[in-house]
C-alpha cells in the first residue's frame, strides 16, 4: 500500500525488473537532452536574429572542415625605424650690418661664321685649325672657345627686281635665279619674293625646288609683256625681307639680285643701312642686274650719260656695302655665262663655313655696336701665308660679319 497505484498493479518480480528499465531509459533520456540542449537554445533564439554559438578548434586541430591554418604574423609598420634626418643646409653668417643680397650675372656668347675663299677660283679653304684664327672686339683680342666646321642645310630668301626697267634686267634677274636654284640640295628651304612698286611673294619657304621653278616660268611669260610700273623700291623691299627673316631661327640668306637702284623708297639709304647693321643671324649675297649694258652705254659722254653713270655707280656700292656689313658677297657679271660661276661661289660660302664661340671680355650689356676682325694667322703666330703645288703665293679672302650689336640690359 506504501506504492503508487500505478506501482501497485505490478506483480512481484516483474514490477522490480521494470522499474529498473525504466530508471536506466530516463538515465539514456536525460543525456541526450543534455547533448541537444544548445540546439534547442538556438532553435528557440533564431528568431530573435542570434547565430548559433561556433567553437573555434585547436590550430591545426581536427574538426569538421580542414581547420586553422597558423600564419606567421607580420611586424607592423610602426615598428620599422624612420629613415635618418637630412643634413641640415650651411648656414653663413654675414656680417653685422651687413644687409642680404643675391648676384647674377649672364654672360652673353658671341657667335661668328667666318668663310675663307680664294681670290682665284672662290674655293673654300679647309683645313684650318682653331689656332689659325684671331678674333678682335673692338681691337681687343678674345678668346675663342667654342670652333666647328659647317657644311648644313640653308634657309634663303631670293629677293629678285622685276620691273619696266627693261628687258635685260629681267632677263639677268631670271637667269641667276634659275641658276641658283639648280644648286638647291632637298633639304634647303627656300623662298621667293619680287618687287617693283611694291613685293610680291611668289613661294614662301619650301624644300620643293620645283615651286621656285615654276615661279621663275611664271615670270619667264611675263617679262615680255608689258610692266605695270617701273619703279624699283629696294629699300622698302629689302626691310621687309629682313623683317621676315628675322622671326627664322637660325642662320638665314638673303639673295638680292637686282640693279640696286632706288626710285620712291619711304625709307632712306641711312635708315636702311642702319637697320642691315643691327640685324641677327642674316648674311645678304648680293648679285647686280644690268651689267652687259652698264658696261656697253658707260662712258657715252654727254650730261644723261653722266648722270646715268653715276646712278650705276650709287646702285652697285649700296649693292656692295649690303653685303659687306652683313659678311656676304657682292657680284656684278657682265654676261651670261658668268652666272654659274658665281652663284657656285655663293652656294660655296653659304654652305662651308667655320663657325667661332666666344664670350666678350667687355661684359657691358649697354647695346653698343661692338667692331669685329677676323684673322687669320700660323702656328708662329704671323700672318697666314697659302702657297699652291708650285710654291706660287695664294690671296685669300676673309668673309664674316664686320660687327654685331651688344644686347640691351633690360631693367
Amino acid at each position: 500500500m506504501l506504492l503508487s497505484k500505478g506501482v501497485a498493479m505490478f506483480k512481484p518480480g516483474v514490477g522490480l525488473f521494470r522499474f529498473r528499465v525504466a530508471g536506466f531509459s530516463a538515465l539514456i533520456l536525460a543525456f541526450v537532452l543534455a547533448l541537444a540542449a544548445p540546439g534547442l537554445v538556438w532553435c528557440q533564439t533564431q528568431g530573435q536574429g542570434q547565430q548559433p554559438p561556433q567553437t573555434t578548434p585547436d590550430l591545426g586541430g581536427p574538426s569538421a572542415d580542414s581547420g586553422a591554418i597558423a600564419i606567421p604574423k607580420k611586424a607592423p609598420v610602426d615598428n620599422v625605424p624612420p629613415p635618418p634626418p637630412a643634413p641640415a643646409e650651411p648656414k653663413i653668417k654675414l656680417p653685422e650690418g651687413t644687409p642680404a643680397f643675391s648676384m647674377r650675372v649672364e654672360v652673353p656668347e658671341v657667335t661668328v661664321d667666318v668663310g675663307v675663299l680664294l681670290e682665284k677660283n672662290h674655293m673654300f679653304v679647309s683645313g684650318l685649325k682653331p689656332a689659325n684664327f684671331r678674333v678682335y672686339e673692338d681691337g681687343v683680342e678674345q678668346k675663342i672657345e667654342g670652333f666647328k666646321r659647317i657644311d648644313a642645310p640653308i634657309t634663303a630668301l631670293l629677293l629678285c627686281e622685276f620691273a619696266s626697267r627693261g628687258w635685260v634686267f629681267r632677263m639677268d634677274m631670271l637667269n641667276a635665279a634659275w641658276a641658283f636654284t639648280q644648286q638647291l640640295r632637298p633639304q634647303d628651304y627656300i623662298a621667293m619674293m619680287t618687287f617693283d612698286l611694291n613685293t610680291h611673294i611668289v613661294s614662301d619657304f619650301t624644300q620643293d625646288k620645283r615651286q621656285i621653278e615654276q615661279g621663275i616660268g611664271r615670270l619667264s611669260a611675263e617679262s615680255y609683256m608689258p610692266m605695270a610700273f617701273s619703279e624699283t623700291n629696294i629699300f622698302d623691299a629689302l626691310s621687309e625681307s629682313l623683317d621676315r627673316v628675322s622671326r627664322i631661327e637660325g642662320q638665314k640668306y638673303i639673295v638680292l639680285i637686282a640693279s640696286g637702284i632706288d626710285t620712291m623708297s619711304r625709307l632712306t639709304l641711312d635708315k636702311i643701312l642702319q637697320k642691315v647693321k643691327n640685324s641677327q643671324d642674316i648674311t645678304i649675297f648680293t648679285l647686280s642686274t644690268g651689267g652687259f649694258m652698264e658696261a656697253m652705254v658707260g662712258g657715252s659722254g654727254g650730261m644723261m650719260g653722266g648722270m646715268r653713270d653715276m646712278t650705276y655707280l650709287q646702285a652697285e656700292n649700296q649693292m656692295r656695302t649690303f653685303s659687306q656689313m652683313t659678311g656676304g658677297m657682292h657680284f656684278n657679271p657682265r654676261f651670261t655665262a658668268e652666272l654659274p660661276d658665281d652663284i657656285r661661289t655663293i652656294n660655296s660660302s653659304i654652305r662651308s663655313k667655320y663657325e667661332l664661340i666666344y664670350r666678350p671680355s667687355n661684359t657691358k650689356q649697354d647695346g653698343s655696336w661692338r667692331k669685329l676682325r677676323v684673322v687669320l694667322v700660323d702656328d708662329e703666330g704671323q700672318p697666314l701665308r697659302m702657297q699652291d703645288e708650285k710654291k706660287k703665293q695664294l690671296k685669300y679672302d676673309i668673309i664674316a660679319r664686320d660687327g654685331y650689336r651688344a644686347r640691351q640690359e633690360v631693367e
